[in-house]
């Protein structure tokens, strides 16, 4: 497979029994979603029937808050979301509110920003907070925001220093010319002592959160809140973002066009995203239950009542 490139070897189905989780945890963007960013019928009837079924479902996404509206109708019972790697929890249920925030320090976030225009001249960075988002003019405005602040990462950074200043979410580094791994490779060795550093898309742009926060380490804490083990969890990704968040899980699945690093952690492998390979695994796990409760079909029950 290239760097960011469709897995090209035969898929791994998710064979074996699926133990019967109590939570499941899935990416969005190359996971839940397909590339057209829809969610499909078939996946939409999974998530429900998982609810129906007693299963919690987490969407765990990079995605800041304003960007959840694409699943926002698919989220049940408790209308939780996890977003910006783990930066924030949100309910989509009440308009996308905050409820619990896992900032990163503006003091380490202007250590990084040192950090990588040493190591990787030509960074440019972009600041993403619960408000919004600004960023630098070198940076390529994927989304534009009309209410976007143009500035220095400095500038950005220090504009507000007192405690009314809106928390830090992630800061964003885009490279021109590095490749994506050997970037996230860079950032790590320079300024890793300063924040947990990933990357979940094909381009060279990094996501910078606060040290330790991550998918994982927040779904773990949503979790502990609910009583709910690790071993009692299904989790679903592609990116590197996801690894660690597969490897706490567990149950794991790397879908079909995942990186390397994540079919590496994932305990098992569905098939790719835009053939709905977390409702492939759903549907087996819903089945499987039914299967170990023994309930009789209607063509059983009607030859009891025959009896």
């Amino acid at each position: 497979m290239g760097e960011d490139g469709a897995v090209t070897s035969a898929p791994q189905r998710p064979d074996g029994p699926t133990p019967a989780p109590r939570l499941i945890a899935t990416d969005l963007d190359g996971t839940l979603l397909r590339d057209d960013k829809s969610v499909s019928p078939r996946t939409i009837a999974a998530l429900a029937a998982a609810e129906e079924a007693g299963i919690e479902v987490f969407f765990v996404t990079g995605r800041p808050a304003r960007w959840m509206d694409v699943v926002s109708d698919h989220v049940h019972g408790h209308g939780l979301a996890i977003c910006a790697n783990g930066a924030a929890v949100v309910d989509l249920h009440a308009g996308r509110e905050f409820v619990q925030v896992r900032a990163l320090p503006r003091v380490a976030a202007l250590a990084v920003v040192d950090a990588l225009r040493a190591a990787a001249p030509g960074t440019s960075f972009a600041v993403e907070l619960t408000t919004g988002i600004n960023y630098e003019p070198a940076y390529p405005p994927f989304f534009k925001d009309p209410a976007a602040h143009i500035g220095t990462a400095e500038q950005l950074l220090r504009d507000e220093t007192d405690d009314t200043a809106a928390p830090v979410l992630k800061l964003l580094a885009h490279h021109a010319e590095l490749a994506p791994d050997e970037f996230l490779v860079l950032a790590r060795e320079s300024a890793g002592a300063h924040a947990s550093i990933t990357r979940s898309s094909p381009t060279s742009l990094l996501e910078i959160s606060g040290p330790g926060v991550s998918k994982a380490s927040t779904l773990a804490l949503c979790c502990a809140e609910r009583g709910i083990s690790p071993a009692e969890v299904v989790a679903f990704g592609d990116m590197p973002n996801d690894v660690e968040m597969l490897s706490w899980a567990g149950t794991s699945f790397a879908m079909d066009n995942a990186h390397p690093d994540v079919i590496a952690a994932a305990s098992g492998r569905t098939t790719a995203n835009n053939e709905d390979g977390v409702a492939v695994v759903i549907e087996r796990i819903l089945a499987e239950r039914i299967a170990s409760r023994q309930i009789p079909t209607d063509s059983e029950t009607a030859t009891t009542d025959r009896a």
